[in-house]
């Protein structure tokens, strides 16, 4: 091994951090997750996003933490509550308090990447059934086509929809989102309507700038067989694959859904075109053990970790958040790659409250990332999740993922050793021999093989 071993990024690589509005901006008091954080036993600890990070105040005072990290781009979301607080009625001084984000972020070169939708709600669109009402993506066009008026010139890489699928499993199987009801029927539905949601607001924002480049972004779960030799494991995998990652990717690489609702062709087949690029976000893997039983029994044993794997923080239910699996962003880079658009890591990192695992975790998986790279794959840019500690919905403040600490009770912002290491690397853009060995000791030798 030479002492000048590295690995190169191309220079146009984008480096950056992700946040979302509900999490950070505070007091967001006209949405289904304000009105979900007050019912009891909803969040972790009985905890709330209150004032947040305070970024609708003073955003601008945390892009110092992106200058020291060199990011040369941040991911944002708009806040649909805020910019229409009541049907039809638009708030200027809401849509203006964005723009001035966004001028801020720009004019410290720092390139905004913005999504229009990331979980949470207008209480006014919740109590009409939210997305298992079609009329959603009415609303929704009328509130993008506000957005798109105001900020199409100034923002340049638009994300549609976070996570369709996510958004769809947590409120209508797991019920960890608002509202909270068990129902197959509505997972489908508001998944549906969310893909369609994305199709009218691609079309309403290259409509305003052509220039401008349009994703959705979807969490890829990756899920692989507890034991190889059960073919149970293994068709339990597939089904999971099929109507949680597959259901929203196929429709954007082939323009057909043949496995379900054949009636809604047409409208899947407008998909394939409705997209410039796919915003990837990965956390972990699962090993899917087939277990019947009551839904709790099932539940607590279809979903593990691989025995032994270092594992990241722990949730409330008393698992790990997930194991970390560096290779899986690899096998996902390669799955989705088919699509044949460019790829943006959207979201990646894990809750570690101590930062005894972040570092190890952002250069193994950046190397795989690389790997991707050097095989052709058109990735873009990196997101990592997130800038800062926030509010993690139904885990309240209890998981840590940021590069940078805070302290929701007295505000105090400290950059972590990870942070440090990030810039490092998004400076240069490249890993050296010298960072692992400051950062991560424990992965050399064999780190640059």
């Amino acid at each position: 091994m030479r002492d000048d071993f590295s690995i190169e990024f191309p220079e146009s690589f984008l480096w950056g951090c992700a946040t979302s509005s509900h999490q950070v901006e505070g007091e967001n008091t006209n949405n289904n997750w304000w009105e979900w954080e007050h019912m009891p036993g909803k969040i972790w600890h009985s905890d709330k996003s209150g004032h947040a990070c305070g970024w609708w105040k003073s955003m601008e005072d945390d892009i110092s933490f992106m200058k020291k990290m060199n990011n040369n781009t941040h991911r944002l979301s708009i806040e649909w509550s805020r910019i229409e607080p009541e049907e039809g009625r638009f708030n200027e001084d809401a849509i203006n308090r964005y723009k001035d984000m966004i001028h801020s972020l720009k004019s410290n070169g720092i390139e905004p990447m913005v999504t229009l939708h990331h979980f949470t709600n207008p209480l006014w669109l919740e109590t009409k059934g939210a997305w298992i009402n079609k009329e959603s993506i009415s609303y929704f066009k009328r509130y993008v086509s506000f957005v798109i008026e105001r900020l199409g010139e100034d923002v340049h890489l638009w994300c549609t929809i976070n996570e369709p699928a996510v958004y769809a499993v947590e409120t209508y199987i797991m019920c960890n989102f608002p509202p909270g009801r068990l129902n197959l029927v509505s997972y489908f539905r508001s998944l549906f309507n969310l893909l369609d949601a994305h199709e009218v607001a691609y079309e309403i924002i290259k409509g305003n700038n052509p220039a401008s480049q349009v994703g959705i972004v979807k969490n890829y779960q990756l899920f692989d067989p507890w034991d190889d030799g059960s073919l149970w494991d293994k068709l339990l995998c597939a089904g999971l694959d099929k109507y949680f990652n597959s259901i929203v990717l196929e429709p954007f690489r082939s323009g057909s859904l043949l496995f379900f609702l054949p009636w809604r062709s047409q409208k899947i087949k407008r998909l394939k075109e409705s997209t410039d690029f796919l915003g990837l976000n990965y956390y972990t893997r699962w090993k899917v053990r087939f277990k019947i039983g009551s839904p709790k029994v099932m539940f607590d044993n279809i979903f593990n970790c691989t025995p032994g794997a270092q594992v990241s923080d722990f949730i409330r239910d008393g698992h790990p958040y997930g194991e970390i699996y560096p290779e899986g962003l690899y096998r996902v880079l390669k799955m989705v790659s088919t699509l044949g658009k460019p790829i943006y890591i959207t979201e990646n990192g894990l809750p570690d409250a101590d930062d005894s695992r972040r570092p190890e975790f952002i250069l193994t998986h950046l190397k795989q990332i690389h790997r991707a790279l050097k095989e052709g794959i058109d990735v873009r840019g990196y997101y990592h999740w997130s800038l800062m500690d926030n509010f993690e919905w139904a885990e309240g403040w209890a998981l840590r993922f940021g590069l940078v600490a805070f302290d929701h009770k007295t505000g105090e912002r400290q950059l972590r050793a990870s942070g440090k290491l990030y810039g490092d690397i998004a400076g240069r853009s490249s890993i050296t021999k010298g960072m692992v060995e400051q950062y991560a000791p424990e992965l050399l030798p064999g780190y640059f093989d």
